[in-house]
């Protein structure tokens, strides 16, 4: 439980990690038949995470471990942990933990998940990460159950206070009936250590099903720049939306009392399912790890154009491009598939 004392802190994506979690695709799911394709998927992200720190990847049962492991022979064995849990789907940025420094000790905080507000069953994503805890798999980190539906790609901080987010994906009747914004940022500033609340109203890309995550269309890069989604096309049914997001960015302030650089990033052009509905593809849907961005490309002509701008961001760095256009076929993408766990969790087998 949070200590009485304690003032939460949750550390921004590019403090130091101990690892990065995955939700690894099954044959059970949505996933049947694009499940080849999708592990090509994870596989290149678990090499690139491998490079700079540890994978603790989620295994259905014991013959999912066993042929994962075949599939990732090749890498590191001891960055490679493996934990055992049934799952709905691979979207760990939010079924896995939100994790806050309490006193330099990290504490899991378990929200509740419930498929972005009863749009998908997610009864065994609820249970994953109670389930790896009674395993052991984060060592001796704390946990604490919220009961609060939140997901974590609802959020993003900039290490000094700052929240943001759209409103639209935070507080709704489909998640937590009857709570209004001062209710929610109450709860919110208590468990992260919010001090201000960024509130987009507009933002929204076709395709995606969980009203607006902040991760799929404004992400911070450091506490003073904003990377966000850009369309200049009159002619795509973006452009109203993501123009009146940038307006709302500008009229935004960093702590320091000045306006964020804001960095625009292209869209993908248009990509399209079997049945004809445009999917969100998106490039704000990045990981920043240990010395590293990965940054989700779609076989597009911006890609490279994409990789320039994250280059020239994130100079210290290495930018590494990760192939996600099967991922974006079920509506996420490589920001959706992780959740990274910051510097003091030791994540180990099960």
């Amino acid at each position: 439980m949070t200590k009485p004392d304690c003032r939460p802190y949750l550390p921004p994506e590019w403090a130091e990690q101990s690892g990065v979690m995955l939700t690894w695709p099954h044959d059970k799911g949505d996933w049947d038949k694009h499940l080849p394709q999708v592990e090509e998927v994870f596989v290149a992200m678990v090499t690139a995470i491998t490079h700079f720190e540890a994978c603790l990847i989620v295994c259905r049962d014991e013959n999912h471990r066993q042929s994962i492991r075949s599939q990732l022979k090749q890498l590191p064995a001891e960055r490679l942990i493996y934990g055992v849990a049934e799952s709905n789907d691979i979207w760990a940025r939010d079924h896995g933990p939100l994790t806050v420094m309490c006193q330099d000790e990290p504490l899991l905080l378990n929200f509740r998940f419930n498929g972005w507000g009863g749009k998908y069953r997610a009864d065994l994503d609820n249970a994953i990460v109670p389930t790896l805890f009674k395993q052991d798999c984060f060592d001796d980190a704390a946990i604490e159950d919220v009961d609060l539906v939140f997901e974590g790609g609802a959020i993003e901080v900039d290490g000094s206070g700052s929240f943001l987010a759209t409103r639209h994906s935070v507080i709704t009747d489909t998640r937590n009936p009857g709570k209004d914004q001062h209710s929610m940022e109450k709860i919110l500033a208590d468990r992260f250590g919010i001090e201000r609340f960024l509130w987009l109203e507009h933002g929204a890309l076709e395709g995606d099903d969980t009203d607006g995550h902040i991760d799929t269309l404004a992400r911070f890069a450091d506490r003073d720049t904003i990377l966000y989604c850009h369309c200049d096309d009159k002619s795509d049914s973006h452009f109203d939306e993501l123009n009146w997001m940038e307006a709302e960015l500008q009229g935004f302030k960093s702590i320091t009392g000045e306006p964020y650089k804001l960095v625009p990033l292209p869209l993908p052009a248009a990509k399209f399912n079997e049945d004809g509905h445009r999917l969100p593809a998106t490039y704000a849907n990045f990981l920043i790890i240990n010395g590293a961005v990965l940054v989700p490309t779609y076989r597009d002509a911006r890609d490279e154009v994409a990789l320039d701008i994250f280059r020239n961001v994130f100079p210290n760095r290495e930018i590494i491009a990760i192939d996600c256009l099967p991922l974006v076929h079920q509506y996420g993408s490589l920001h959706c598939a992780t959740m990274q766990l910051p510097g003091g969790i030791r994540i180990q087998h099960s």
